[in-house]
């Protein structure tokens, strides 16, 4: 009995240890967004203090922020809906017919370096006119975004019990048929996932924006530089600007968290 009081005790101090590590940089983050310059870069750091809001107005008032925001939602539904619309099918014939090699061709796609397509993309765009265009972006986040369907509903179609769409061929239905309407259905939380967790990486990417987006298409992340200069940073806005872009992550992920953790647990990471 006092082995399993002692054991218990042991684990809730480790759990609370580790939330601490992970959530005070998020804490740091959140209050400084509420503190002036000289309150952020005091020394020792000041946990109490009177709370202001001209980083946000700054953010929101000065800055074309909604234009930004706008521009990331834009890139990050339409590149996880293409990639959808390309991965799914793909994922599918991975799984049912046992296509190895393009799987792992695609994962390697996913595990290179985002760089390495860097100065090919800006090659191509520069030279079809597409520099600052949606197009160019969008294109760009689907390197991010269709592996990760790809790779997530692959291994979720293969946990999909085959005689399911068999019976219904049996009945007379295509394989297309029963794919729209058997497998599809039954796949909705592998879809959540990984249309959540595409979206987020595309959401926070900033090395494609930073290269391939000019004052029409940025994004929220690349919106961040307008708070930093060659003489200073504005810490405070900076900060704000970061609570800004992390708040519709963090929303999205709770209120499909449910959905994401099933898809993830039956069969989304099944080798």
């Amino acid at each position: 009995m006092k082995r399993g009081i002692i054991a218990r005790s042991a684990f809730l101090t480790i759990v609370i240890l580790a939330a601490l590590v992970l959530l005070f940089p998020f804490f740091w983050m959140l209050s400084s967004s509420f503190k002036t310059q000289v309150d952020i870069i005091s020394w020792p750091p000041k946990f109490l203090f009177s709370p202001t809001l001209q980083n946000y107005q700054r953010v929101f008032g000065e800055q074309d922020f909604l234009r930004y925001f706008l521009n990331s939602t834009i890139i990050g539904i339409s590149s996880v809906g293409v990639s959808l619309v390309l991965g799914l099918p793909a994922a599918y014939s991975i799984a049912r017919f046992s296509q190895k090699r393009l799987s792992v061709f695609i994962l390697v796609a996913r595990l290179m370096p985002g760089i390495s397509f860097l100065m090919p993309w800006y090659i191509i765009f520069s030279r079809l006119g597409l520099m600052d265009s949606y197009t160019a972006l969008i294109l760009s986040h689907m390197l991010i975004a269709l592996p990760v369907v790809v790779w997530i509903m692959s291994s979720y179609f293969a946990s999909v019990p085959r005689e399911m769409e068999e019976s219904a061929m049996v009945d007379g239905a295509t394989r297309q048929r029963a794919f729209m309407s058997i497998i599809l259905p039954l796949s909705g939380p592998g879809i959540v996932t990984a249309t959540t967790l595409s979206f987020i990486f595309s959401w926070n990417n900033f090395m494609f924006s930073q290269v391939l987006s000019m004052e029409r298409t940025k994004t929220l992340p690349i919106a961040v530089y307008n708070f930093v200069s060659y003489a200073e940073v504005d810490w405070g806005a900076v900060m704000a600007v970061a609570v800004a872009i992390m708040t519709p992550a963090i929303i999205l992920t709770m209120i499909f968290q449910k959905y994401v953790v099933k898809g993830l647990t039956m069969g989304a990471v099944k080798g």
